[in-house]
């Protein structure tokens, strides 16, 4: 007992002194920690505001700019907001803003810079973030945030290190006590066996010997515990989620902080640059394309090569000798590498495989899918000439890789079996059809082989990605997990999610649309109608897959069953020109031009017709005129993976008045249930809710139209690129662990991976 006391007085002693020059120097390490974090709060308020305040600033409303800096204040930590000009007079503050933050208090206009101040209510943080937009420079945010919760934090953490000393100095006293009635060397056994931490290992399991043999009744225990891990993620994922903004800055923060340093390729069939010859002088044309919206930030953000068919007649005057050219043009932030092939091999490859074979395969249009073996040739030919410019572009053996639709099935094996490292995310943009019917294909097992090399496997809906499942579950040799929807196979995971794509919310090109009674004029006038006419409208290309024949079939219904709408209601079919190499194309022109001439040979008179026929291209900007004009929208498509009209006519209607008449056989049907869904083969229900979108009150309109814009806002085209990214930042996470640890069970380690 002597011999204790004698270690146990020098150790309180010692453990004192300890306490009492280690407290206050964690007390002050916690405050920077604190301070830097502030910091970076601060900062990533203002780069995620920027571009809304910058638009608010320039419309000079302060009603708006107040309400506003309002909803941001609504973070229990950001006790007040102000705005600095550039001549640092306080321009605009939220009322808890204090009158003794003025703007010269941080003296750097274009970076952010932070300041401590003591109120009367308590220490505050001050962060001032230079705001530009426009090629401008418009002045400072002031962020001050409240303190108080540091400063609790901070004594809490006091007296939880005053505990600890306390029960670490009664630990080792216990310890010393023992010590002296212990063997020294059973005493340093016992020890070293809790270092090595052979009872955690008899838990979970060596991930480097696989799971133990013995203590088999824990093992139900350590897969609870991975279920929970699982679950945990989810909930963590769909939490942060939930919390962005999608905006292309959103994009360029996920690259930034989850794929930092990795080299992002993005291919696809058609290139978001086209150069073509216009009157002896190169133009450049940007393709209205959903896909090139949303995967340009991706781009601009990493600096990245973009791999696509070179389709200008243009296009090869202005690359290099590597078939490079810098885009865009005023601002060159990336590139293209552009694949080449003859009007041959584009027939087999483009026309032939993918657009008379697999799009009818994927598309229930009741259209014949036709297979030729000459143009399956050219289909394998031109993906391993897109996958072998993958591998040539790639500067390391892990590029994140991003594949476009249905053209190019067979280049993720390809790329996989040259860099196996590489995460691989092929998107599927068109519908995936049930086993019996994918079977029709000759090839189907080399396709499902090719797409399989992916990463990660997305489509628009969850039924399309569990038909994709079913069918290779019928077709190959798997491996499927259902309840993380990942596939196994020779030795290769694949995640199968749905990612629905949508549009880019059109905040910016509001100023540049007219006012919807411009637009209702104007598309009369245009068309010969009077001021009042009803007016329905449909848009998208010439295509049998978009029901415009049942469409028109539903008008002349129409028109038998309310005979009132004759001479006051007229339909205008904006169709582009698609695919007018292929003969069914060609057939489907013919008849739709021939229905709306018998529609309006009987029902029609001088100056008067029911059906307006418009096959030709138009700009978005005309566009939007016509979908802010129309009384109703009709999207009628006989089976579509998504279908964007049906997003953009919603995001074009700021007025919240329209009808949205939609396919129940489209992806958007599951996301716009608020429109008047149709199956677009029953021609009775079609001109009923033609009907009813004609006379459906305004109050009724605003209510449905208010719902959806919030739907199709917050479910944006960068939040589907950007879920995409995040899955395969976890992926890459994950497989680095693998890589270091050198586990084994795959299948706990990619588990929450889908």
């Amino acid at each position: 007992m002597r011999l204790s006391l004698r270690f146990l007085l020098p150790l309180a002693l010692v453990l004192a002194g300890l306490a009492y020059a280690v407290i206050p120097l964690v007390d002050t390490l916690t405050l920077k920690w604190f301070i830097r974090d502030l910091e970076i709060r601060s900062e990533l308020i203002g780069r995620m505001i920027e571009s809304p305040l910058v638009d608010i600033l320039a419309s000079e409303s302060k009603p708006k700019l107040l309400s506003y800096f309002n909803r941001i204040i609504q973070d229990e930590r950001l006790y007040a907001v102000g705005y600095c000009d550039r001549d640092g007079k306080l321009v605009y503050k939220t009322v808890t803003y204090p009158d003794s933050i003025p703007c010269d208090g941080v003296n750097t206009p274009n970076a952010g810079e932070t300041t401590l101040l003591r109120l009367p209510q308590g220490a505050v943080h001050v962060a001032a973030v230079g705001i530009e937009g426009n090629g401008r420079i418009w002045g400072r945010l002031m962020l001050v945030h409240d303190m108080s919760w540091i400063e609790r934090r901070s004594s809490d953490t006091k007296w939880y290190l005053f505990y600890l000393f306390a029960v670490i100095g009664g630990v080792i006293s216990l310890v010393t006590v023992l010590v002296a009635h212990l063997s020294w060397r059973g005493w340093v056994a016992g020890v070293r066996a809790m270092l090595r931490g052979e009872g955690l290992i008899a838990l979970i399991g060596d991930p480097k010997i696989g799971d133990p043999e013995p203590d088999a009744d824990l093992h139900p225990v350590a897969q609870d515990l991975r279920a929970l891990i699982h679950d945990l993620e989810a909930d963590k994922r769909m939490r942060d989620e939930s919390q962005l903004s999608w905006t292309p800055a959103t994009l360029k923060t996920i690259l930034h902080d989850h794929l930092a340093g990795d080299e992002v390729l993005i291919v696809s069939n058609r290139e978001p640059y086209i150069h073509y010859w216009q009157d002896q002088q190169i133009e450049v044309q940007v393709p209205a394309s959903g896909v090139v919206t949303a995967l340009e930030p991706v781009m601009r953000a990493c600096s990245g090569v973009w791999i696509a068919h070179g389709s200008g007649n243009a296009d090869r005057e202005v690359v290099d000798t590597r078939s490079h050219v810098r885009v865009p043009p005023d601002h060159p932030e990336y590139e293209i590498r552009r694949v080449w092939m003859s009007p041959e091999e584009e027939s087999g490859y483009y026309y032939g495989f993918a657009n008379e074979g697999l799009w009818p395969l994927c598309h229930l249009a009741h259209v014949r899918p036709v297979f030729r073996s000459s143009d399956w040739q050219h289909y394998k030919d031109i993906n391993e000439r897109f996958a072998l410019a993958i591998i040539e572009e790639a500067k390391t053996d892990n590029p994140v890789v991003l594949v476009q639709d249905y053209h190019l099935a067979l280049v993720p094996k390809m790329v996989r079996d040259h860099l196996p490292h590489a995460t691989i995310i092929t998107f599927w943009h068109i519908p995936w059809p049930n086993p019996e019917r994918y079977a029709i294909c000759p090839w189907y097992k080399e396709i499902l082989e090719g797409l399989l090399g992916s990463s990660i496997l997305g489509f628009h809906t969850r039924f399309h990605g569990s038909n994709f499942i079913e069918t290779v579950d019928r077709s190959l040799e798997t491996r499927i997990d259902r309840d993380s929807s990942t596939i196994s196979y020779q030795g290769k995971l694949t995640a199968v999610n749905h990612y629905p794509i949508s549009i880019a919310w059109p905040e910016q090109q509001r100023s540049l649309w007219p006012p919807v009674s411009e637009c209702k004029t104007r598309i009369r006038t245009m068309n010969t109608l009077s001021r009042t006419h009803r007016v329905g409208v449909g848009v998208e290309r010439l295509d049998y897959t978009k029901g415009i024949l049942e469409r028109f079939l539903a008008i002349e219904r129409l028109l038998e069953l309310q005979p009132e709408w004759i001479g006051r209601f007229s339909f205008i079919q904006i169709a582009a020109p698609s695919r007018s190499k292929i003969e069914e194309y060609q057939q489907l022109s013919r008849n739709v031009l021939a229905s709306a001439e018998r529609i309006n040979a009987r029902f029609g008179c001088e100056g008067y017709r029911p059906v307006h026929v418009l096959i030709e291209h138009h700009d978005p900007q005309e566009v939007s005129i016509y979908y802010r004009g129309a009384d109703f929208c009709i999207v009628s498509s006989l089976h579509d993976g998504m279908n964007l009209v049906a997003k953009e006519f919603v995001a074009a209607r700021d007025d919240e008045q329209g009808v949205l008449i939609l396919s129940q056989f489209t992806g958007a049907a599951t996301e716009l249930p608020e429109a008047l869904l149709i199956n677009p083969y029953n021609i009775d229900q079609c001109a009923a809710a033609m009907h009813l979108a004609l006379t459906m009150p305004p109050v009724e309109q605003r209510a449905r139209m208010r719902s959806m814009r919030g739907i199709v806002q917050e479910f944006n085209v960068y939040r589907w690129a950007g879920r995409m990214l995040m899955d395969a930042a976890r992926m890459r996470q994950r497989a680095r662990i693998v890589r270091q640890t050198g586990a084994r069970d795959m299948r706990t380690i990619t588990g929450g991976q889908a």
